[in-house]
């Protein structure tokens, strides 16, 4: 059973169309990754999921309920963790959790269970009474996510949720997803580090532009990538000249830079490397590291825009 249907979803703001045509559905206790760098409409389809913002055109459906048609009722099944925490700093964790249970309707003999609930989900019983200000940048984002969860939402929509945590909260943030999931909880989970959306979700969905451009369990996606794998070359400086004589070499299908950062797209690193290498040295430029990346998201997603997820 799908608990989430999008059709045809459009969304403009003044000439720049944020959302494309988009179209997908999210089964019943999945776990489903939005994946695309920033700009590509990921934070605007949740929007328009979660029904803050209103498409131009097209349809979502939560549990059956028309978003449109019965924003309340829909909203009810939803929980949000958005890329920001939304805490407030003067209250503790606790107070916070009270407050958001109250304006999800939760009653009072409800209340005390759903904080307990969700302090214990996201580990911060200990630090529960603390004032949210003096609590660390990933414990705020767990808290989030507690927020989120707090009305036991059936679907939940987390945007971005481990953006500049330290890796001990970033740890514990996914280890909480992969909890939620085994509970049954429907999760829609953008990224653009393609490691937590490889380690987490059942199907991805790919996203550039606004537009859907792939979408399938992870095998699948690798199998569209092919044969293709990534060189990665970090530069210390990267003249702009240097892009198209490295994507005219043999062997190599696309090259990108970002940040002095040289990503090949090849079907055969152990042929490109050599050339490439060359290329590099008669351009009298300084290599910091190489790395060869096998088939992965990444490099399908060099293979689909001729961009990175790192742009």
């Amino acid at each position: 059973m799908a608990m989430l249907e999008i059709n045809n979803l459009d969304k403009s703001f003044g000439k720049r169309k944020a959302v494309d045509d988009l179209s997908f559905s999210v089964r019943e206790g999945e776990v489903f990754g939005l994946l695309g760098p920033n700009g590509a409409g990921k934070s605007t389809t949740l929007s328009l999921i979660s029904g803050l913002q209103r498409p131009n055109k097209g349809r979502v459906t939560v549990g059956g309920i028309n978003v449109g048609e019965d924003s309340l009722r829909a909203k009810a099944l939803i929980g949000v963790v958005p890329q920001e925490p939304a805490i407030y700093p003067q209250l503790s964790a606790r107070a916070n959790l009270r407050f958001w249970g109250e304006l999800n309707g939760l009653s009072k003999k409800e209340l005390a269970s759903a904080v307990e609930r969700a302090l214990t989900i996201v580990g911060l019983t200990d630090r529960a009474d603390e004032r949210c200000s003096k609590l660390s940048g990933g414990m705020k984002r767990r808290l989030n996510i507690a927020a989120g969860l707090i009305h036991s939402p059936k679907l939940l929509i987390m945007d971005e949720p481990t953006v500049g945590v330290d890796p001990q909260s970033r740890h514990h943030i996914l280890e909480t997803v992969k909890e939620l999931k085994a509970q049954g909880t429907t999760i829609i989970y953008t990224s653009h580090y393609v490691e937590e959306v490889e380690q987490l979700c059942d199907r991805v969905a790919i996203m550039d532009h606004g537009k859907l451009l792939s979408i399938g369990t992870l095998p699948e996606l690798l199998g569209q990538a092919g044969e293709y794998q990534e060189l990665i070359i970090t530069l210390r400086t990267t003249p702009e000249s240097i892009l198209p004589v490295i994507q005219a070499l043999p062997w190599v299908q696309n090259a990108v830079v970002t940040n002095d950062v040289l990503a090949i797209l090849t079907a055969n690193a152990e042929l490109a490397l050599p050339q490439v290498f060359q290329t590099i040295v008669e351009n009298e430029l300084e290599l910091a590291e190489i790395k060869i990346n096998k088939p992965s998201l990444e490099s399908l997603f060099l293979k689909l825009t001729g961009r990175t997820l790192r742009d």
